[in-house]
């Protein structure tokens, strides 16, 4: 592939674009993340696979609207999550219905960390030399991912059995350098939202700028899937990474964070 920016690319800026609203976000993380059973109880989505990734094993309100069962509603979804072998995990974003993390902290659920929902026109997308856009995550891509300390024997499994369970078009990215695998990025487009996920670079790689090249790659395969936004989710304490997507034109939209029942 050749350098420079995607036909169009540049076209697309912070003056024309249309945010998406954290509906519209929480609608395509939930696509992009699939989980092998899925259900509701009133306005939240359960969702369970492994026990790995917290979106694909958590539960979310999708109507931020009064609950008038809401006290009555949390033994039943965590019993529901006992009958899986998972503790239930809600994940807290603005679509709570009111009085939902008093409900959970009032049963002894302690809130995990932040992280930041953030999105931005695609107008970094550029070609880069070395990138392959898989169909699903092979034993190099595999290989990448495992030296960031977030992975799990479940997480790994659970990507592996992602493609098959996904609707929309995705792409998982490898950069290689010298012919060794050396970054990794997922990407998933529903309609004009591109979100990106998997974002890592093998540590014999890293401070080379690789971040940015697979993802400029990324958004360039996302714009040729019709894409026009990117968004991505982040660790409110990762001042590295919020610092490079920043500098590629995304911006804060909202925060969630998970609740996790407590010991005993």
């Amino acid at each position: 592939m050749s350098g420079g920016q995607t036909e169009g690319a540049a076209a697309m800026s912070a003056d024309t674009w249309t945010p998406p609203t954290a509906a519209q976000l929480e609608q395509a993380s939930h696509n992009a993340v699939p989980a092998a059973r899925t259900g509701f109880d009133g306005p939240f989505l359960l969702r369970a696979f492994l026990g790995g990734t917290g979106r694909a094993n958590a539960i979310s309100s999708l109507d931020p609207a009064p609950d008038a069962e809401l006290e009555a509603r949390i033994p039943r979804i965590e019993a529901a999550y006992a009958r899986q072998g998972l503790p239930a995990r809600f994940r807290s974003t603005p679509l709570d219905p009111p009085g939902l993390t008093d409900v959970l902290e009032a049963r002894g659920y302690v809130a995990d960390k932040d992280s930041l929902v953030m999105a931005g026109p695609l107008s970094f997308a550029a070609q880069a030399e070395g990138v392959a856009a898989l169909t699903g995550p092979d034993e190099d891509w595999l290989s990448v991912i495992a030296t960031a300390d977030y992975q799990t024997p479940a997480r790994r499994e659970e990507k592996q059995r992602a493609p098959a369970m996904m609707l929309h078009p995705a792409a998982w990215m490898l950069l290689r350098v010298g012919g060794r695998p050396a970054a990794t990025a997922q990407v998933a487009v529903e309609g004009r939202l591109a979100g990106f996920f998997d974002v890592a670079v093998h540590p014999d790689f890293r401070r080379q700028g690789l971040a940015r090249r697979i993802l400029a790659a990324s958004a360039a395969w996302a714009r040729q899937h019709g894409a026009d936004t990117a968004w991505l989710q982040v660790s409110a304490g990762n001042t590295p990474a919020i610092t490079l997507y920043q500098m590629l034109g995304l911006r804060e939209m909202y925060r969630y964070r998970y609740f996790l029942p407590g010991r005993g």
